[in-house]
Formats: structure tokens, sequence, C-alpha cells
């Protein structure tokens, strides 16, 4: 991987050493969501390549665009050397799109491939395994590059005019926005479309802010939160047409399988690739893409009232009763902290727990990626070095990471990365020292508790060990005192914040 390294930099990739593969696919990833580029992830034979195993899988289930680079032996060696050798292809081949071999004739082709692969229809991974020899080979050949692919619209017909009507006859209309619509960067289509039509609009958590969520038409992000799901089910199942744009159900539990009827309610699911999910069907189905889709499909028509009944309205009367922010302390006041102290154009991330369930309900977010997460295969521990990979890309923006206890601690050796790139992001960590999900669901089920419960750790004394900023916060004015001072700080900042066990109960 040596050679690899050094040609990454010679082609003006940067090359950062990480503390490990697995936290070093997520900084790309982090990179990724702010400059749109795929995430480069080189590791060594072996042990090196498998330790990235998750962030790949991760990247799969979240539709992130990747470039996973491993060093292999040549074919000949390896039938007489077996240290640390195993088929590294085989290891990827179900959590990759696609998994390729490098030879030194096709060098540039399997590159180009490799590009254009991960970034078209839903974004994924793609594996290049480099063996030693062909690593070390000169290549002279002229690059050749696939022209990229033009999006498409539905041709004017049968489905496309009964749709038309659908939007012009609509009393009661509702939009589901997901990833698909992100990677296109419809937003704004989506926005013109809402508006032109008085269209409600729910977004899954990763599409949260692909419409400013202070506008009056955005209802949120929805799909694990049983109190969310128990005041927006209803009120999607009462709409007379459900328009999915850009709608990925990869990020949604099973109460959104089968949601509606599209016997019974109009539904129209505009996507980037086939329905092969069976996760809700559609009356009509359009695979193409999503803002010229929704620009066609409204162009020459005019708006009528929607919602007259004021559905909308009760519907977010609901929302803000269901979670409340003005506690007095607790996850919800830590969280109602930070969005009011950091600027509006605070760059945010959320690892997986109880933690990110209540954040992705009160979390306001004004523009597309402006919360991070991973919310398909759900990893621990990413929050902490996504938010690495943001401050990177965007050193001038404040980027702020929340964790639980559990999932900082799987990934605090990387605070050595955040000291080295410098800047100063914000890691929040929630301290009850425990797996507060895991044991919701525990008693949930009348379990004992056992295997949920860890040791408490000092965190804000780990971030001034590895050469950062800490603090302690037990209220609501410790916690803005630490977050006033970590914004003019010139190193990143560890905040602790201590809550009580069971402290999420009752709260999504």
């Amino acid at each position: 991987m040596l050679t690899i390294v050094d040609a990454l930099e010679r082609a003006g990739i940067r090359f950062i050493l990480c503390k490990h593969e697995n936290n070093a696919g997520f900084i790309g990833e982090g990179v990724h969501h702010r400059d749109g580029a795929p995430a480069i992830l080189v590791a060594t034979v072996g042990p090196g390549v498998v330790n990235g195993v998750n962030v790949v899988a991760n990247a799969m289930q979240d539709r992130v665009p990747m470039i996973v680079l491993s060093g292999c032996l040549d074919a000949d060696e390896a039938q007489t050397y077996t240290h640390q050798v195993f088929d590294h292809q085989q290891v990827f081949r179900s959590i990759t799109k696609e998994t390729f071999r490098l030879t030194a004739k096709s060098a540039d082709i399997i590159a180009d491939k490799a590009v254009n692969i991960s970034l078209e229809g839903r974004a994924g991974p793609v594996h290049i395994d480099i063996p030693i020899s062909v690593a070390d080979q000169r290549v002279t050949a002229t690059p050749r590059r696939r022209t990229t692919a033009t999006r498409t619209v539905p041709a004017a017909g049968r489905d496309f005019d009964q749709a038309r009507r659908w939007i012009a006859d609509a009393e009661r209309p509702v939009m589901i926005v997901g990833l698909d619509a992100v990677a296109e960067g419809a937003g704004a289509e989506v926005q013109a479309f809402c508006e032109r039509f008085d269209v409600p609009l729910i977004t899954t958590y990763k599409a949260k802010g692909i419409v400013p969520e202070d506008h009056p038409l955005c209802l949120g992000g929805a799909g694990l939160s049983p109190l969310n799901d128990g005041i927006l089910a209803p009120f999607l199942q009462s709409a007379d047409l459900i328009l999915c744009a850009g709608y990925d159900p990869i990020e949604m539990r099973t109460g959104w399988r089968e949601i509606w009827d599209p016997a019974r309610i109009n539904v129209i699911d505009i996507s980037a690739e086939p329905n092969t999910h069976y996760m809700h069907h559609a009356t009509l189905s359009f695979v193409c893409g999503i803002g010229e889709t929704l620009a066609a499909l409204r162009r020459d028509l005019t708006g009528g009232d929607t919602w007259i009944s004021g559905g909308m309205d009760a519907v977010k009367a609901d929302l803000a009763r269901a979670f409340p922010r003005d506690t007095e302390w607790g996850p919800a006041a830590v969280i109602d902290e930070c969005r009011k102290v950091l600027p509006r154009d605070a760059l945010a991330t959320c690892d997986s727990g109880a933690h990110r369930i209540l954040l992705s309900q009160i979390w306001e977010c004004y523009e597309p990626r402006g919360l991070v997460q991973s919310t398909a295969l759900c990893t621990m521990g990413c929050a902490l070095p996504m938010a690495i990979g943001l401050k990177l890309a965007s050193p001038d923006r404040q980027v702020v990471s929340f964790s639980g206890d559990a999932g900082a601690l799987m990934v605090i050796g990387e605070l050595s990365t955040a000291k080295e790139l410098g800047g100063n992001p914000i890691f929040v960590i929630f301290v009850d020292a425990s797996l507060a999900l895991i044991e919701i669901k525990q008693r949930g089920r009348q379990m004992k508790n056992n295997g949920v419960d860890f040791g408490a750790h000092d965190f804000a004394a780990i971030g001034r060990a590895f050469g950062g900023h800490g603090a302690t916060v037990t209220s609501r004015s410790e916690m803005r005192t630490a977050l006033e001072r970590a914004l003019v700080a010139d190193d990143f900042t560890v905040i602790a914040a201590i809550i009580e066990r069971q402290a999420y109960d009752g709260l999504f």
C-alpha cells in the first residue's frame, strides 16, 4: 500500500493516517457529505482490510459512495505463502456494489468503473484488490472515461398524465422524501413543489434539512420513533395522495412496512431504482430523476386549497407536545441547549443509540446533510469520526457530534486524529454508563439487567489527555457555558453530559 499512498498523494488526494480502518472510513464519509466525492478507504492486506468491513457494510446500507483500496499478494505468491492471506474479494462481495482485482492493462478502466458504479443509481462502496506487483507497475495508457448518463424524466403518456390529474385534484396530499432526493440535490424542486400545492413534507432521518425544517410545511424526520409514528401514520393514512420523492425505505423500521394501501390512496413513487424491497407499494411508479420529474409534474398546474380542515396544524401541535424541549435537565435539554447556542449553520453528526432517536426528532436541520448519521446499518461509534471528516472538509463551519458513552468508548482513540488535524469540533457525550436503548428493550421483555451496564469514565479528562479541552456538565447553565467556551477554543472539546439512568424512558 506504500505505492498506492504515494500515488494518491501525487494525484492530489490527501492520505490521512487514522487509528483504525473503520474510523478512517467514517472520516472519509464525513468528507463525502461535504464535497460529494466518493470516500476512499485504504487498507493493507489481511487484518487491515478486515478492520474496515463494518464501515463498508455501512456504506452499502446507507448509500455512501466509497472506493475501498486493499493490498493483496500476487496469485502465484499466494500458492506457497499463507501468512495473512485470504480471499478479500469473497469477504467484500456481499457488502459492495462490485469488487475488482486490479490488472495493469485495465487499471484505468477498473478505476473509472469503480467511481461510476459507486455513484450511479443508489450509491455504495466498490472494492479494488491491488496485487503488489501490479501496484508497482507504471501505466502509460491514455485514460478512458465513460460519459455520465443524464437523468431522465417520464415521457408524456397515460401514467404521467394520470399523475398530473391526481396532483391537480388532491385535497390532502403528503410528500415523503428520502436519500435519493438528497443524493440528486433535488431540494429546490422538492420545496417548489410543496409550496405550489401546499403539500406537507415528511423526510427520512438522512433527508432532514432537504427543505429547512422551520419551513411551515415541514413535519420533520420519521421512521424509528414509536411516538412519532403514532402521530404521522394516521395522518398519512388520511391523505388522498402520497408522493414518494426519492423515498428509500432502507432507513425505516417495521412500522413503515405497507403503511398505506395504494388501492385506497393514490400513491406516486419517484425513485432512483425499481422497487424490489417491497416495504411499500405504489399506484404509479417512475424510475427517473427526482427533481426533474417533480418539475415536469407541476408544470402549468396551479395549486388549490389543501388540508382545509387543519389536519397539518394539528399534527405539528401533537409533535411539539410529544417531544418537549423545555425540560429542566436530561437528554432533551442537552440537545436543546446545543441547538440554541450553536450557529444555525452548525454541522452535526449523531451516533446510534437512544439519544439518536430523540435528537432526530428535535434537532432542526436547515440544509441537506446538516445532520449526518448511520440510519440503515445503525453503526455505533460513527459520529465522532464523521465529525472529524466534516470539520476537515469544512474548517470554517462549526461541527458537533452527539454520542452515547458506549459508542464513544469504541472510537475514543480517534481524538488523536482530531488533534492532529486541528480545528475545534465539539464532541458531546451522553453519559449514563449503560446501553440505554438495549436496556429499555430488556426491561420491556421483563428480563434481568445483564450485559448492558459498564463503568463510568471521565470523558472530559480523556479529552484533555488527547490534547483537547474537556468539560463535565450536569445542568443547562453548565452546558451553555461549556458550549460557549468550545466555540472560541483553539482545539476540540469533549463535553460529557451526565444524565440519569433510564433518562430516555418515555421520550421517543
